[in-house]
C-alpha cells in the first residue's frame, strides 16, 4: 500500500515543490522549460565565481533553500530522489555565464547519477568555452571499509555551499575556491540513523523495521544503512553514532580528538519531531565535550531530509578560525540558520532563578499534626492520580491528544518527591501556595495552569482565618480564577464542572450550624455526577470544543480527575476523623472543650470528633 502524500500529481510534484519555492521568494527565479532555481539578481554576480548545486527532489531544503548571497547561485532539481537532467544543468551554466561570471563550480554529492550527468554537462559546458570545474562531495562515515563508489554524500555538503558561497562573495577565483573546498571536503564526517523509512510519491517504504529496531549508517534516498541496532535511548544511539564517526579503524572517519574544535549539525531527515531533534541536539553537544571536544558552532534544524524520513544525521566539520570566518559569513539564504558567531563550548547555558519571595513564618509548626494530615491527604490524592493515569488517557484521547492522565501523573509525581524534602506547610494558605507553584512549575498544560490559578486564588482568603466560611470563600475564590482566565463556564465540559459542582455545595459553610462531613460528602457526590453528566455536554471550552460533540461519547477526564482528587481529601478526612479547618468551625456546631483540656491561649485548636467503639466524643486537638 502506497503511503498518503499532499500531492497533485506522482509526475509533477518536483516541478510544483521547486514552483511554489520560487513563488514565495522574491530572490528566486525559475528558468523557463528547466526545472531550475537561480538568484534573481544575477547581473550583481558579474566577474565573480557562480555556484550550482542539485540532484534529486526529496532533500528540501535543498538545494534551493541554500541559494542566497554567500551561499549557491543555482540549483538543479531532478525528480524524486533521481538526478537532474543533463541538458538542464548545462542550461543553468549557460545562463549564469550569460551573466558575466567568471567560472563556474559546480558542488555534487558523490551517486553515480549525479557525477555522470553533472560531469557530461561540464565537459559540455567547457567545450563551449565556459570555464567550468566540480566537486564531488563524499562525507559519508558509515562504511568502516570503503568501496570502489566512495564515500556517499549527505549533510555535510550543506557545509560546502556555504564555505564556497562565502568565498565566491569574497571574490576568490574559481580555482582557490575549488583547492579550498576539496581540503576542507576531507575533514568532514556525517552519520545517518532512523526509526523507520520513507516512501517515494506513489511508492511504498523502501524498508520496513521493527518497533525495537533502529537503522544506522543509511543514506538520504530511501536506501537502508549498514546495519540495525536495537531501539535504545536518545544518548545512547548518539553516543553510538559518535563512536562510529570517530573510531579510528573506520575508514571513512572524522579525525575528531580531545582538542579538536568543530562545527556540528543535527539535521532532521525529515519526520522526526523538533522536541526529538532537540533531545538529540543535546546529547551530541554533551557527548562532544565529555570526550574534550570544542564545538565551535551548531547548526541544529532540517537541511537536507530524506522526505519524512523519521531520523536524523550528524555531522562533524574541523574547523579553525579562518574557516569559522566562512561559515559565518553573511548569506542570504532562505534555509541557513541565524547562528551566532559564538563558541557553543564555554558558554554560560543558566542563570540563577530569582529567589522567590520569603513568606512569614507560619505560628503552626511544620511538622505537627496538622502538617502529618496534609501530608496524608496529598499521598492520598497523589496514589489515586497515579492510579487513574491510563483511564485519564483513554478518556482524553476522544480529544485528541491522550495526555490527560500523564499530566496528572506527572504532578502526583512531583508532589511525591516534594513531600520527601519535608513536612509541608501546616498552614492551609501557605499549602495552597507552594502546591500552586509546583504545579505551575511541573505540572504543565493548561491543567497545570489552571489548577495553579486556583489554588493561588484561594489561598488567599484563608491568610487570614481557616474558619468553614473562609474555605468556601477559598472554594469561590479559586473558581472565579480559573473563569477568569480559562475563559470555561459551567457546561462547557471542563474540569470546571467538577469543581463549581462542589463549590455551590459548600456554599452551605457559609451558614451557621454546618455540619463538615455532610457538606463535603454532598459536595464530594455532586463533583461526580457533574463529572458523568460532561458526556453528555457539548465542549464550549478546551481542546474538545474543537471536536465534533458526536464523537464525545466519555465524560470529560479533567472533570473526572477533579471529582476524584475530591474523593481522595474526603476519604482521608473521614478515615482521620478531622478536618483541620480552624477553631471557630467546630464552635459553629456547638462543641465544647472540657474545662481540663482548655488549650493555652497562645495555641491554636481546633475541635474534632473521634470515633470510639461505643460512639463519638469530643476532643481538644492543639498545635503549638
Amino acid at each position: 500500500m502506497t503511503s498518503k502524500k499532499l500531492v497533485n500529481s506522482v509526475t509533477g510534484c518536483a516541478d510544483d515543490a521547486l514552483a511554489g519555492l520560487v513563488a514565495c521568494n522574491p530572490n528566486l527565479q525559475l528558468l523557463q522549460g528547466h526545472r531550475v532555481a537561480l538568484r534573481s539578481d544575477l547581473d550583481s554576480l558579474k566577474g565573480r565565481v557562480a555556484l550550482l548545486s542539485g540532484g534529486g527532489s526529496g532533500h528540501e531544503p535543498a538545494h534551493a533553500g541554500f541559494i542566497g548571497k554567500g551561499m549557491l547561485t543555482g540549483v538543479i532539481a531532478g525528480a524524486v530522489f533521481t538526478s537532474p537532467a543533463v541538458g538542464s544543468i548545462l542550461a543553468a551554466i549557460r545562463a549564469v555565464a550569460q551573466a558575466g561570471t567568471v567560472g563556474t563550480l559546480l558542488i555534487v554529492k558523490n551517486y553515480t547519477g549525479d557525477r555522470l550527468n553533472f560531469g557530461l554537462a561540464r565537459e559540455q559546458a567547457q567545450a563551449e568555452g565556459i570555464p567550468v570545474e566540480m566537486v564531488v562531495i563524499g562525507d559519508d562515515s558509515a562504511f568502516t571499509v570503503l568501496k570502489k563508489a566512495g564515500r556517499r554524500g549527505l549533510c555535510g555538503t550543506v557545509l560546502i555551499h556555504k564555505v564556497a558561497g562565502a568565498l565566491a562573495e569574497a571574490g576568490v577565483g574559481l580555482e582557490e575556491i575549488t583547492k579550498q573546498v576539496n581540503m576542507v571536503a576531507k575533514a568532514m564526517g556525517t552519520l545517518g540513523v532512523s526509526l523507520s523509512s520513507c516512501s517515494v510519491p506513489g511508492s511504498k517504504p523502501t524498508f520496513e523495521l521493527s518497533a525495537d529496531e533502529v537503522e544506522l549508517g543509511l543514506g538520504i534516498h530511501g536506501e537502508a544503512g549498514v546495519r540495525r541496532i536495537k531501539m535504545a535511548t536518545a544518548d545512547e544511539i548518539v553516543k553510538l553514532m559518535l563512536d562510529h564517526m570517530t573510531n579510528t579503524t573506520n575508514a571513512s572517519h572524522v579525525p575528531v580528538q580531545p582538542g579538536s574544535s568543530v562545527v556540528m549539525m543535527v539535521n532532521n531527515l525529515g519526520g522526526l519531531s523538533f522536541l526529538e531533534l532537540g533531545i538529540i541536539a543535546d546529547a551530541a553537544v554533551r557527548s562532544l565535550e565529555g570526550r574534550g571536544v570544542k564545538i565551535a558552532r551548531a547548526l541544529v534544524g532540517t537541511f537536507m531530509s530524506a522526505l519524512e524520513m523519521p531520523g536524523v544525521s550528524l555531522t562533524l566539520l574541523l574547523v579553525d578560525e579562518p574557516l569559522l570566518k566562512l561559515i559565518d559569513a553573511e548569506t542570504t539564504a532562505a534555509a541557513w540558520p541565524n547562528v551566532a558567531a559564538v563558541s557553543i563550548t564555554g558558554r554560560k547555558r543558566s542563570r540563577v532563578a530569582p529567589a522567590e519571595p520569603q513568606e512569614a513564618l507560619d505560628s503552626i509548626a511544620a511538622g505537627g499534626s496538622a502538617s502529618k494530615r496534609m501530608a496524608l491527604v496529598l499521598e492520598r490524592v497523589c496514589s489515586t492520580l497515579l492510579g487513574l493515569e491510563e483511564h485519564l488517557n483513554a478518556l482524553d484521547r476522544a480529544a485528541g491528544d491522550g495526555d490527560c492522565g500523564t499530566t496528572h501523573s506527572r504532578a502526583a509525581r512531583a508532589i511525591r518527591e516534594w513531600l520527601k524534602e519535608g513536612p509541608p506547610p501546616a498552614s492551609p494558605a501557605q499549602l495552597l501556595s507552594k502546591l500552586s507553584v509546583l504545579l505551575l512549575e511541573k505540572m504543565g498544560g493548561s491543567s497545570g495552569a489552571l489548577y495553579g490559578l486556583f489554588l493561588t486564588a484561594a489561598a488567599q482568603p484563608l491568610k487570614a482565618k481557616t474558619s468553614l466560611p473562609a474555605w468556601s470563600a477559598a472554594m469561590d475564590a479559586g473558581l472565579e480564577a480559573m473563569q477568569k482566565y480559562g475563559k470555561a463556564a459551567p457546561g462547557d465540559r471542563t474540569m470546571l464542572d467538577s469543581l463549581w459542582a462542589a463549590g455551590q455545595e459548600l456554599q452551605a459553610w457559609k451558614s451557621p450550624g454546618a455540619n463538615l462531613f455532610q457538606v463535603l460528602t454532598k459536595a464530594v457526590k455532586s463533583a461526580e455526577a457533574a463529572a458523568e453528566a460532561t458526556k453528555n455536554m457539548e465542549a464550549g471550552a478546551g481542546r474538545a470544543s474543537y471536536i465534533s460533540s458526536a464523537r464525545l461519547e466519555q465524560p470529560d477526564p479533567g472533570a473526572v480527575a477533579a471529582a476524584a482528587i475530591l474523593r481522595a481529601i474526603l476519604e482521608v478526612l473521614q478515615s482521620q476523623g478531622s478536618l483541620a479547618l480552624g477553631a471557630s468551625k467546630m464552635k459553629s456546631e456547638g462543641c465544647r472543650a472540657p474545662a481540663a483540656r482548655k488549650p493555652p491561649p497562645a495555641s491554636r485548636c481546633c475541635w474534632q470528633r473521634r470515633p470510639r467503639w461505643a460512639g463519638w466524643s469530643m476532643t481538644c486537638c492543639c498545635f503549638s
